[in-house]
């Protein structure tokens, strides 16, 4: 007999009470149960992959004669909903939990099923909704599905953002001469213009090896069921799956050319989640050389002056703290955790199934999420509005002793070298001393230490 707000569910194990609100059943209620760990649910876009699974294995069982229509239409009409977020309060089943991820296989079977039951006809989780599955190609099916939709819909238009933004940046800042620096030390010049085309570069870079990877994202495990022989499942079922799916989302899929290889494995994932790492190792430095330029404003570097953006401190007033790169720092921080959390889950692919798909689905479509959603703010909240500050560029450019490097092939090194160790110790202009120290002309001198031109690299001797 149920307590008063509860209802009896059963399962193969027995009964026990469930709430009576709740959508899920028995199975979905023993992992609650059982998983009081970090109370942290399976991510939004896991839960719209795994609906849209379920509406494309409902589908193609419907099509392959094995589903009546009438259940098929039923589960299709549910698992929808599911996809679409509208029951996501039942999906409370906690990341740390079996690492096939049949809690929240059954999850899905189970709301689906309870949904899709309204409708007059009596739909049982696994025999109809499960019809041609395992948790066990479901969960890495659902995997590659929903991070391949994150990464398409979110993150790489979130970058071709981004590029674009620093790319118009440094259109627009190619005019301004600046002081490189390696070693954190003054170099030869750069224009504004060419430093942020590197980072440019990089963004560029980091699109392309993620649309290389989407390609693999597009395999899926669908159609293995088991342990990779498709037992249970018809023939055809994957490839139905699969072209459902793409048809729905746009996205092109396929069924795997090695179930095997999709059900022990996860090293799409790990490769995925190695990219991830390279686009947050990008936005690191890219962070970091912006709080460093904008340092200051009076004992920093001051050469650019971010937005202002909300007050930096809580004791000194006028403070004003470079908090978007700052924020986007420590999202890289975090995707770099997460990276090396899925190359350990990677690991437990023993025999016939990889046993931490939850955790590498939760640190993936974490790592997605978090770099697309920092890419836009780095974007519009840093690059897009900051100014420069020319006139201080200026100043330290036209001091810089480092200029003596273009009259190397003139004067030779140990001479410019002679020359420069003068300038640092009197703090005078490079020109002003190898006025002093050598026979070249006014003219040469212009020709020599011009620092628009020795932007553009060449000899200049």
């Amino acid at each position: 007999m149920a307590d008063k707000g509860y209802r009896v569910e059963h399962d193969s194990m027995g009964e026990l009470q469930v709430p009576e609100k709740a959508l899920w059943g028995a199975q979905t209620q023993r992992a609650v149960n059982n998983f009081p760990i970090s109370g942290l649910p399976m991510p939004r876009a896991f839960i719209r992959a795994l609906g849209l699974v379920k509406w494309a294995a409902a589908g193609a069982n419907g099509e392959l004669g094995l589903l009546p229509t009438a259940k098929a239409r039923a589960i299709q009409a549910a698992a929808l909903e599911v996809a679409d977020g509208k029951f996501d309060e039942h999906f409370p089943i906690d990341v740390f939990q079996t690492g096939s991820g049949t809690s929240s296989n059954m999850n899905a079977n189970e709301v689906i099923a309870h949904l899709a039951s309204r409708q007059g006809t009596t739909i049982h989780p696994n025999d109809d909704v499960n019809m041609g599955q395992s948790s066990n190609d479901v969960i890495p099916t659902a995997i590659h599905v929903s991070a391949a939709l994150l990464v398409s819909e979110e993150l790489l238009p979130a970058l071709a953002h981004l590029q674009e933004v620093l790319e118009a940046k440094a259109a627009a800042t190619d005019g301004v001469v600046k002081t490189g620096r390696t070693h954190l030390m003054d170099a030869m010049p750069v224009r504004l213009g060419q430093e942020l085309s590197g980072w440019a570069c990089q963004i560029g870079h980091a699109r392309a090896r993620l649309g290389e990877c989407l390609q693999r994202l597009g395999r899926l495990a669908q159609g293995g069921t088991a342990v990779g022989t498709g037992i249970n499942a018809h023939p055809k079922f994957g490839a139905k799956v699969a072209v459902l799916l793409g048809e729905s989302t746009g996205v092109a899929f396929r069924p795997s050319e090695n179930c095997f290889e999709s059900l022990s494995t996860q090293d799409t994932a790990v490769e995925l989640s190695g990219q991830l790492r390279v686009l947050a190792v990008s936005l690191m430095k890219i962070a970091n050389d912006l709080r460093w330029m904008n340092s200051g404003p009076l004992a920093g570097l001051g050469e650019i002056q971010l937005p202002a953006l909300q007050p930096g401190s809580s004791i000194m007033p006028g403070k004003v703290n470079p908090v978007i790169p700052e924020a986007v720092a420590m999202v890289a921080a975090q995707v770099m955790g997460n990276d090396q959390t899925v190359a350990i889950a990677g690991q437990a692919g023993n025999f016939q199934l990889n046993v931490m798909l939850p955790v590498i689905a939760y640190n993936l479509l974490q790592s997605a999420s978090l770099l697309a959603n920092a890419s836009r703010v780095l974007a519009d909240k840093a690059i897009a509005g900051f100014t420069v500050n020319e006139a201080k560029l200026a100043e330290a450019l036209d001091r810089n002793p480092i200029l003596v490097t273009a009259m190397n092939p003139v004067i030779g090194y140990e001479k410019g070298a002679a020359i420069a160790k003068k300038a640092y110790a009197e703090g005078r202009p490079i020109r002003e001393v190898a006025r002093a120290e050598t026979d070249l002309t006014e003219a040469e001198l212009d020709r020599l230490l011009d620092a628009m031109d020795l932007t553009r690299g060449g000899i200049k001797g």
